[in-house]
């Protein structure tokens, strides 16, 4: 069967989808309010689960590829969340140091979606660490739904501080070169901006359509950044003039991408709301930009 696009819904589907995924309405609202769109022996149930994420078909990187190794590492956060995890991927066979990239979720923690993308970037030769916010709540829990309403329950304050115990980690891996970026998607997108506004020796930030810190932190931002947005996200979008200014003011060195007639998670292959066009210029980009700024 072949495989549907965000061509296939109506737009208000769409931005009715993205407020059920941000936490706007509960699965109940989104039901009642699809149900209009319900047409044809379609139920509002399976509009939802025809947008929602389908982790197998979009594998990219088996778990099992010989070509990297992989495993989940416990670290410390102090002034976060005490005892933290990450999945943590790199190249099987290395020779000498690589750069690290510190790879954050979106508001669901480290499902096998986020694990692939560190995957990926284990095979372009990079040491890739996704820190799972859930982890004090027990982890990514196999549940889309379950995953949201527990991350909803974190101290967001500690989750920023056990990001930023990540990035040490990463940075003082022994097969790390000491050199390290950030790529995150949605919240995560957003978590890469306060990283660059926090970490001084970041060295790459690739934030993938996500809220921007307030216009006075920009002054703070050492980082080069490539920004990625989609075409059709106001709730994102509103907010880039305004930090755009700020970055341009304080002498920040950004690129921003706005890729035409995509949706809020076009990078995302495993939901309809995926672009491959605009996904593979975006990763095409995002690796350039890490090989320029993270390699010696």
């Amino acid at each position: 069967m072949q495989r549907k696009t965000a061509a296939d819904f109506d737009q208000e589907l769409l931005i009715l989808f993205d407020a059920y995924v941000h936490g706007g309405i509960d699965r109940r609202g989104f039901l009642d309010r699809a149900q209009k769109f319900a047409v044809g022996g379609v139920t509002a149930s399976m509009l939802l689960a025809s947008l929602s994420p389908n982790f197998a078909a979009a594998q990219v990187v088996p778990k099992d590829d010989k070509r990297i190794k992989t495993e989940m590492l416990s670290y410390a956060s102090p002034a976060g969340s005490g005892t933290m995890k990450g999945y943590l991927a790199m190249p099987a066979n290395t020779s000498g140091k690589l750069p690290g990239v510190l790879v954050v979720h979106e508001n669901r923690g480290v499902n096998p979606h986020i694990e692939d993308i560190a995957r990926r970037l284990a095979l372009d030769n990079f040491i890739a660490f996704a820190p799972d916010a859930l982890a004090p709540l027990g982890g990514y829990p196999g549940d889309e739904d379950k995953a949201r309403d527990l991350f909803a329950k974190l101290d967001q304050a500690k989750t920023r501080e056990d990001f930023m115990a990540a990035a040490k980690v990463l940075k003082e891996r022994p097969e790390c070169s000491g050199k390290y970026g950030s790529v995150g998607f949605c919240y995560g997108g957003g978590m890469v901006h306060f990283l660059s506004t926090r970490l001084p020796d970041l060295g790459a930030g690739v934030p993938f359509y996500g809220n921007h810190p307030a216009a006075e932190d920009a002054a703070r931002v050492k980082a080069p950044l490539l920004i990625h947005f989609a075409g059709v996200d106001e709730r994102i979008n509103a907010a880039w003039p305004g930090y755009e200014a700020a970055l341009k003011a304080a002498g920040a060195r950004y690129a921003a991408h706005q890729y035409p007639g995509t949706q809020h998670g076009f990078n995302n292959d495993t939901t309809p709301r995926f672009d491959a066009a605009a996904a593979k210029l975006a990763w095409e980009r995002t690796l350039a930009f890490f090989n320029q700024n993270l390699r010696a």
